[in-house]
């Protein structure tokens, strides 16, 4: 009670008053930018130097999702905790240092080292945030959360060290840890608001709550991971995230999703979930069966795929709850999906050697779709007056 009075009491930029506000915009912003960048200095149609195939990668992950992932669990961690949520000038610090990472990463030639040094800070103090939130908040069951943030922390300093520590170990390590936090959060979020769904239309029974099999599927896709980022090329790598994506998948299959295909708000939650599970199972043939299964078609599932739909998915729901709106898709948030799921199949097939349009049209998509993010939540972000749904919690 006294965490919810304090945050009516705030009397700042709208824009500060909760994590998810200043990171899912300039997230969302930066996505829809990312990408055509690259693909123009791919092409030869922007000579930019800074923008090349490893920048693009970095931005990637540690860039856009990072982001995502810090106006997730800024909104996430106060209600896990009961904690005060970072707002005010704490949050605006926090999303400068974001910004100041990838203004760096842009004169990553100019400025040498430094930008190695600035852009690695937010990852660093980000995660000193959340390790401070959780342990305060004695919330002893998300320190898997906090060890995950750490992970990506690192992957990112690795993937900057370079010759310390190769390139390609910083960039599953961070692969992996997004993987096991939507294993994670993902496979609770799913299953419960899709119970929640079909609670309040009286839809019969209810997805199967979380077991032993729910944890054998996390314990399988620790395993897996860890033995991709140590020993990417070995058969027991392959065999693990092969039978980790199997596990997911059978986990989907108990949260009845398809009775839920008149709400995208909650099938999109699924969708997600599925790519999650194809792309570990592409990566792991990949090693099996790399004559068959190239290796950017396996990446791009997890990344075009399961990262792109449910960090959208979430964003959608977690915007429109906390702004008050209804939870309830309209018209650009079913756009968003179909574009975003769309440009993840056609990046998947072009990484099994489609023509080379395939390539410049998934990343027309991908923009499209954080773009459209961008413009149509944006209002709500920048704390646009809304009339609140009954029991929505203020932001």
């Amino acid at each position: 009670m006294a965490t919810a009075a304090d945050r009516r009491a705030y009397r700042g930029p709208k824009l500060f008053s909760y994590g998810f506000r200043p990171f899912f915009l300039a997230a969302s912003i930066w996505a829809a930018l990312v990408v055509p960048l690259w693909l123009l200095s791919f092409t030869g149609y922007l000579p930019w130097a800074a923008l090349s195939r490893e920048w693009h990668i970095h931005e990637m992950l540690f860039g856009v999702l990072a982001g995502i992932v810090a106006g997730f669990l800024l909104t996430a961690v106060p209600n896990w905790t009961g904690r005060m949520p970072v707002m005010g000038a704490p949050l605006a610090a926090l999303a400068a240092l974001w910004l100041a990472g990838r203004l760096a990463m842009l004169a990553a030639i100019e400025l040498g080292v430094w930008a190695s040094v600035i852009d690695s800070a937010f990852l660093v103090v980000f995660a000193g945030v959340v390790w401070r939130e959780v342990l305060a908040g004695r919330n002893w069951r998300n320190l898997a959360v906090c060890g995950l943030v750490t992970v990506l922390a690192c992957a990112n300093i690795a993937f900057h060290l370079g010759a310390l520590a190769p390139e390609a170990a910083g960039q599953r390590a961070a692969l992996g840890a997004i993987a096991l936090l939507i294993a994670l959060i993902g496979g609770r979020v799913t299953p419960s608001f899709t119970r929640n769904w079909l609670s309040q239309r009286d839809a019969g029974p209810l997805p199967a709550p979380a077991d032993r099999a729910d944890m054998a599927a996390l314990i399988l896709t620790t395993l897996a991971v860890a033995a991709w980022v140590a020993a990417p090329e070995t058969p027991l790598a392959g065999a693990l995230l092969t039978a980790s994506g199997l596990a997911a998948l059978a986990r989907l299959a108990r949260w009845q999703g398809l009775r839920t295909l008149t709400e995208p708000l909650v099938w999109v939650l699924h969708l997600g979930y599925a790519w999650l599970g194809v792309g570990l199972i592409l990566i792991g043939l990949t090693i099996l069966a790399p004559d068959i299964v190239p290796r950017t078609g396996g990446v791009h599932a997890l990344t075009a795929g399961a990262v792109g739909v449910m960090t959208l998915a979430m964003m959608t729901r977690a915007t429109r709850g906390h702004s008050g709106r209804p939870l309830v898709a309209d018209g650009w948030t079913l756009a968003i999906y179909l574009l975003v799921n769309t440009g993840a199949l056609v990046r998947v097939c072009a990484g099994f050697g489609g023509p080379p349009v395939l390539l410049a049209t998934s990343g027309v998509l991908w923009s499209a779709a954080y773009g459209g993010f961008a413009l149509a939540y944006g209002p709500m972000l920048l704390g646009w007056p809304a009339r609140p749904r009954r029991g929505a919690m203020p932001a």
